[in-house]
């Protein structure tokens, strides 16, 4: 799990490598690599309205 992690971190980044990002692909189960990308998508988008909700105070 910890895998996925880093690989949604890095691809979200943009600096994940070739030869990772291929890997995934081929190993990495399809679902989990979503699930996993939607809830750090959430916790962003939390965390953008958190901080510009505390700018705006």
């Amino acid at each position: 799990m910890w895998d996925v992690i880093k690989s949604v971190l890095a691809a979200f980044f943009g600096v994940q490598k070739d030869s990772q990002r291929r890997e995934d692909f081929e190993q990495g189960r399809p679902g989990l690599f979503i699930a996993v990308g939607l809830v750090m998508a959430a916790l962003l988008v939390g965390l953008v309205a958190l901080v510009a909700t505390l700018v705006a105070r």
